[in-house]
């Protein structure tokens, strides 16, 4: 059978109709994080590290979110292409009950033992004690967003891969304006309110989620979609479908702590490399990133959706198309927008982090460089796992990415950190051609096609 590399321009429209939406909604969030770098870098570099120290650790629980609402979705998305609305429930309270799971765990730590989280970060670096004194206070406030934050995702998530991913877009868009508008009063005690500075961004926050977890809460009670099942009846569980699904994120979930560990352990090593201007840097240039990343997000629902609805409707072969042209799609949005990036990065860095060093804002700069070489190769491999994904074969992810970050990214850390003298940013740039190596062995596993499958077949 000889499939095409790129498919019609009406595939691309359809794939485009879903994904846009999502990118715009993580463009919108990534801005909240613009916005917020941007007024704590006011406040000098180690208010800039701790803010972004903590937030690394914050993205551990934001990984684990995903997890389980990447499992679910998987289900979620081929019933929803089998026309089965129990199934999707079933799929959606798995969501709930385990994002909160998830929330209630993390919480626990950021109230207990915060400093010893933010010490393992910053293990080495010249100022440790004063980020560590800011960020767990900013963790602890912190700690109050998560079970709106898992609610969000919960719904979210749900509305994305049913094919509605505009209602969550509109939702983050007022969330936003609330954040910014509440960390122009707060952190700098603008028209009078107090100057909270670190905490007032962290305040800020916690009064956006909650009015998003609000909207989200009122729109499903009011319209009922067909995965909606209220708080009441969210154990009434199909205990068979979850021990699958579980079986599932345990898959994704050792895949993803593989990846997160791997950075966590990469980043705590370059925030030892100097003081505050290598962590604020190295947190900025990430700020900067995550605008281009949304194209992830965008890449993952298109494919839960076309590729996993089609699946679940029993078209194999053409699933088999719609994942080919996936592929190619992404690598040429991945060199479209490394193209407009590099030139956006030039502008952008040296104006929203005019308050950083200048050895801060060199080193963000040539952080954001060096993604940007990567994103096509990054959009790929993306691909390549959201297809996997969509048809239950979660172990290509898990097998990938756990063989070569144990085998080659975390000793290649530990041997460049303490066997040379480069700085984090050419140290990140050889790190990552471990990827290459990650593409051929996703490449292998995912012409198994262990992923050409119907999930709904119960």
């Amino acid at each position: 059978m000889t499939i095409k590399r790129f498919g019609p321009f009406g595939f691309y429209r359809e794939a485009l109709s879903i994904a846009l939406p999502v990118m715009l909604q993580q463009f919108i969030m990534s801005m909240v994080s613009l916005i917020d770098n941007f007024m704590v870098a006011g406040l000098g570099d180690v208010n800039m590290a701790a803010v972004n120290v903590a937030n690394q650790l914050n993205f551990i629980h934001l990984v684990a979110v995903n997890t389980v609402c990447g499992a679910g979705g998987i289900y979620l998305a081929q019933f929803k292409g089998a026309n089965d609305a129990d199934g999707m429930r079933h799929a959606y309270r798995f969501k709930v009950i385990f994002t909160f799971a998830v929330s209630a765990v993390y919480g626990v730590l950021c109230w207990t033992v915060p400093e010893q989280m933010l010490g393992v970060m910053t293990k080495g670096n010249a100022v440790q004690e004063e980020i560590i004194a800011v960020g767990a206070r900013y963790l602890r406030l912190a700690a109050f967003t998560l079970f709106p934050a898992a609610i969000t995702a919960s719904i979210g998530t749900a509305f994305r891969e049913i094919g509605l991913p505009k209602i969550p877009l509109v939702f983050s868009a007022c969330a936003t304006a609330v954040n910014t508008i509440g960390n122009w009063f707060l952190i700098y005690g603008n028209l009078g309110a107090p100057r909270l500075e670190v905490k007032g961004a962290a305040i800020a926050t916690i009064i956006a989620r909650c009015i998003e977890a609000a909207l989200f809460l009122a729109y499903i009670a009011r319209q009922k979609p067909l995965f909606f099942v209220g708080f009441a009846r969210i154990l009434y569980i199909d205990k068979r479908l979850i021990k699958e699904i579980l079986s599932k994120s345990g898959m994704i979930f050792a895949s993803e702590a593989s990846w997160i560990s791997s950075e966590t352990i990469m980043t705590a090593l370059f925030n030892g490399r100097g003081g505050a201007e290598v962590v604020a840097g190295m947190a900025a240039g990430w700020t900067i990133a995550n605008i281009f990343f949304l194209l992830f997000g965008g890449i993952w629902t298109a494919a839960a959706v076309v590729v996993g609805g089609t699946l679940g409707a029993g078209k194999l072969d053409e699933a088999r198309f719609k994942a080919v042209w996936i592929k190619s799609g992404s690598v040429v949005a991945g060199c479209v927008v490394a193209a407009f990036g590099a030139v956006a990065a030039a502008l952008l860095v040296p104006v929203v982090f005019a308050n950083l060093t200048d050895a801060a804002r060199g080193i963000a700069l040539g952080l954001v460089y060096v993604i940007l070489a990567y994103l096509p190769l990054w959009c790929l491999l993306n691909a390549m796992f959201a297809i996997s994904r969509a048809g239950g074969d979660a172990a290509m992810g898990m097998y990938t990415d756990v063989s070569v970050n144990t085998l080659l990214f975390v000793p290649g850390c530990f041997l460049l950190a303490l066997g040379t003298s480069l700085d984090p940013v050419r140290m990140f740039a050889l790190l990552k051609t471990t990827d290459v190596l990650k593409f051929f062995v996703a490449r292998h596993f995912l012409n198994k096609e262990r992923w050409v499958r119907n999930l709904t077949q119960r």
